[in-house]
Parts: C-alpha cells; sequence; structure tokens
C-alpha cells in the first residue's frame, strides 16, 4: 500500500464543504490528481474548486471511481450507508478524514496558531492570516471561507506559520472527536462558547469539556488567548498547563479593550497592556464582537514579533470574508447583506453590526434556520430577543422542516407572535418565493436586507436584486 506522501490520486467525497474544497485545492497544487463527488453544490466553494479546474461528480455512487484512488477523504457530512462509503470499505481502499490529512500533510512541522470559538472563527482567522501576510511571514493557512484579500480560503505558505480555524463540530463518522484535536496548536484563540451542535453535543457542559480537552494539547511554550469577558472561556482556562493572555473590556483581563468607537469606515479602539504601552487600533469592520476577534489578532501577532504598524496596516487594507456582513449588490437603492448567522447570538450580534453601518435605515432581517441547531427548539427562546434592532425580522420555514420530530422542532409561529408581543414586527413565511414576493412589495430605496443562512437559501440574494431592477 503507498504511504499518504506517495498518494497520486486522491479522492474526496463530499468535496463542497468549505475545508474539504480547500484541502484538495492545496493537494492540487502539489501536483496530486484530485477528484471529488458531492450533491450539495453551491457557490460559493462550487465557483472555488471549478476555478481551481477541480471537476466534480454530481452526487454519490462508486460509479464516480472509475479507476481507483490511492486515498479517499471522507466528509464528516457522510455516514453508513453513503454508497461511497460503502464502496472504499468493500474494496479496501485507505480513507482518512479532512481533518487528519490536514495535519499530516500541511501543519505538523510548522507553528500552528488556532482560532476556535462558537462565533467569530472564520473572521478571526482570516484577518491573523492576513496580518501575517502583511507582515512577509508568509502563512499557510485554512479558513472556513473566501477570503476576500486572497481570493482564496487556503494556501500553503512556506514561512513555517500554518494558521487554521479551529472547528469543534466532529471529525468523521469513524472519528467523533471535534476536528480542533488534529491541529497541533502552539497558539491558541479562544474567543466565545456557548450551546450550539445540537446534533453533536448533548449540553453546554459537554462542549466545555471537548474545550477543556483541547487545552490539554497545546505545549508549555505555547500561548492561549482567551477572551476574559466570557464565563465560559474562563472556566474553560482554569485547566489550561499553558500561559494565559486573556482580553476583553473586563479589568480584570490582561489586555483591556477600551474606548471602542464606531466612524464612518469601521471601528476604533485601545488596547491597553498592563506591562506595556497602549496601542490604538482602526478595523474597517462593524460591531463590538469585530473588536473582540481583531484584538484577539493584535496579541497573537505581537507574540510572534509584528509591529503594532505592521498589524494597522493590515487592517487598513483587510477586505473581509464571502458570506460575512457581504454587500452582495444594491437595486432600486435597496442593500442586499448576505451572512452566515445562524445562532441567535450570532444574527443578533450581525443585525447590531449592520445597524451599526447604516443608523438611519431600515433594516430586514431574513432568517432561514438551517443549521442542525438552529431547526430545532433548543434555542427557541433566544430567538425572540435575537432580532432587536432590525426594522422587522422576516423568518422561513427551518429547513427539512418534515424531518424534525414535531415535539423537537422550532416553531417559528410561536417566535412571531412572542415577538409581537414584545413590540417586534415580525412575518414568518412557508416558501422562498412567498418572502421574496412580500419584500419586492415592500422594501423602498435607502433599505437594508440582510439575508442569513448558512446555507444556500435558495439563491435568495441574486433573486432578491434581480426581481428589484
Amino acid at each position: 500500500m503507498k504511504t499518504l506522501n506517495q498518494s497520486r490520486h486522491i479522492h474526496f467525497s463530499g468535496i463542497c464543504g468549505t475545508a474539504m474544497a480547500s484541502l484538495a485545492v492545496l493537494l492540487k497544487n502539489r501536483g496530486i490528481r484530485i477528484t471529488g463527488s458531492d450533491n450539495n453544490v453551491y457557490p460559493p466553494m462550487s465557483t472555488f474548486l471549478e476555478q481551481n479546474s477541480i471537476a466534480i461528480f454530481d452526487g454519490y455512487s462508486e460509479k464516480n471511481f472509475p479507476e481507483i484512488p490511492d486515498l479517499v477523504v471522507l466528509g464528516n457530512a457522510l455516514s453508513r450507508g453513503n454508497p461511497e462509503v460503502e464502496w472504499v470499505m468493500a474494496q479496501k481502499i485507505p480513507y482518512i478524514s479532512m481533518a487528519e490529512l490536514l495535519k499530516l500533510y500541511f501543519i505538523r512541522g510548522n507553528t500552528s496558531l488556532v482560532v476556535t470559538g462558537t462565533h467569530g472563527k472564520t473572521t478571526t482567522t482570516s484577518l491573523l492570516s492576513w496580518v501575517f501576510d502583511v507582515a512577509g511571514k508568509d502563512p499557510g493557512f485554512m479558513v472556513g471561507g473566501i477570503v476576500e484579500n486572497f481570493g482564496t480560503s487556503c494556501r500553503e505558505g512556506y514561512g513555517g506559520f500554518f494558521i487554521t480555524e479551529g472547528d469543534e463540530y466532529d471529525t468523521a463518522f469513524f472519528d467523533k472527536r471535534s476536528k480542533f484535536f488534529h491541529y497541533l496548536p502552539d497558539l491558541l484563540i479562544l474567543n466565545n462558547i456557548e450551546f450550539d451542535h445540537a446534533d453533536i453535543f448533548d449540553s453546554l457542559q459537554d462542549i466545555l469539556k471537548a474545550f477543556r480537552y483541547l487545552l490539554r494539547l497545546v505545549p508549555q511554550n505555547g500561548l492561549i488567548v482567551a477572551n476574559g469577558d466570557d464565563a465560559n472561556v474562563m472556566s474553560v482556562i482554569e485547566h489550561a498547563f499553558t500561559p494565559c493572555v486573556t482580553f476583553g473590556k473586563n479589568l480584570n483581563c490582561m489586555v483591556q479593550i477600551r474606548d471602542i468607537m464606531p466612524v464612518a469606515s469601521g471601528t476604533t479602539f485601545t488596547l491597553h497592556w498592563r506591562d506595556r504601552q497602549d496601542y490604538e487600533f482602526q478595523i474597517p469592520l462593524m460591531g463590538e464582537y469585530n473588536v473582540s476577534n481583531a484584538t484577539a489578532v493584535a496579541i497573537s501577532a505581537i507574540h510572534y514579533g509584528i509591529t503594532p504598524e505592521q498589524i494597522q496596516r493590515a487592517f487598513d487594507l483587510f477586505s473581509g470574508v464571502k458570506r460575512r456582513q457581504e454587500l452582495r449588490g444594491i437595486a432600486r437603492g435597496v442593500l442586499v447583506y448576505d451572512d452566515f448567522a445562524h445562532h441567535p447570538t450570532a444574527i443578533q450580534k450581525t443585525i447590531q453590526a449592520i445597524r451599526q453601518r447604516h443608523p438611519r435605515q431600515r433594516v430586514f432581517a431574513v432568517f432561514e434556520p438551517r443549521s442542525n441547531t438552529s431547526v430545532i427548539n433548543v434555542h427557541q427562546a433566544a430567538m425572540v430577543s435575537a432580532f432587536e434592532g432590525a426594522h422587522e425580522a422576516i423568518i422561513a420555514l427551518p429547513y427539512r422542516f418534515d424531518k424534525i420530530p414535531v415535539e423537537k422542532r422550532l416553531d417559528i409561529q410561536a417566535v412571531e407572535q412572542q415577538m409581537r408581543e414584545r413590540g417586534q414586527m415580525c412575518k414568518t413565511f412557508a416558501r422562498t418565493e412567498d418572502i421574496l414576493e412580500y419584500l419586492v412589495s415592500t422594501v423602498q430605496s435607502g433599505d437594508v436586507v440582510l439575508i442569513m443562512s448558512n446555507g444556500k437559501f435558495d439563491n435568495i440574494h441574486l433573486r432578491l436584486l434581480e426581481m428589484l431592477e
């Protein structure tokens, strides 16, 4: 059997996942032949693969293997019963998870920086990678989204650093550990921790346990950069074997965030270190949670010798990430934004950031419950207050509604009723077409439509822009 480094043909089953597509491109750039298959193909990853000349088989089938590959990467969305999983196992073809392959091919041998937390991982990882790049560090990186400055979600890099978005979701059907256990962190960012991924974790305590185990993997000569304003994060770092730097607005934090001020081009803030001078920064991003993201980046960069001046130059040039407060277009004077938010906290903070950018305009917040957590009622009470700040909330029927047991289902009618009782405008719709018709008949020039989903949402963004033309 060929060893991993001798593999010349690798097949990705589930290639259109963000990390899977990214890793496929990294390996293709090494000269390895890549094939892939998926049954859930939509931008931006389908476009990304096409731009990198990687063909995709539509659907899963043993017919997608006209020749036997050296190795098969099985995405974590696949399970027993999948035709390709069953064929690969029956043929005794070597298989591996995305996270393990990333570790073996790209992370091992480099200084590993891992960004974790329930919210903000993609933006923080993107910004950290860009800061290191502008400082001339030539980092490799793997991000859960397309970084506008790079035009890609991944790069190998040759500067001795690899920066990874550390997802707590499970690795594969044959490896139920969180992905971040594979990433060998030398520096670990802990941004925030909330209950999420209800299909994987039974409780917040289960998630906290996973993060505590992760801390055991950071060496004593490493560093943990932790959000001191987050009680769950603070409870986790009590178990650290590694030096920690805490940051936040809390007076007890080692790096205190002060003087947060929204400006026309973003947000300014000051970082006060206990043992050094204050540093003033400005980011082209809105929302206090992005100040927190940028603070973690600044602390990490300074730890590796990057100057505040280099950090600010990178902040000035940062263009953001696709599907994170991304302005998809303007039609008839209506601005249409796209965001990946699907957890109540993320919804609330995204609306606040958009409101900060457009303080005098009506914001229509359109949400599709699609993630495995948002389609069930575990966060139903939090959903009622998540849309504060929006002129009106518009909630779609949960994705694959008929597959969810009634007793576990998110009750969007109940959410609508409770929001109306609180004086918040809200409407619920069973079909995307009905949402589009309502928006076209309601929005006016100057209004903002913020569309939030972690999926393609029936391509509602472009359809709305076309209907408004």
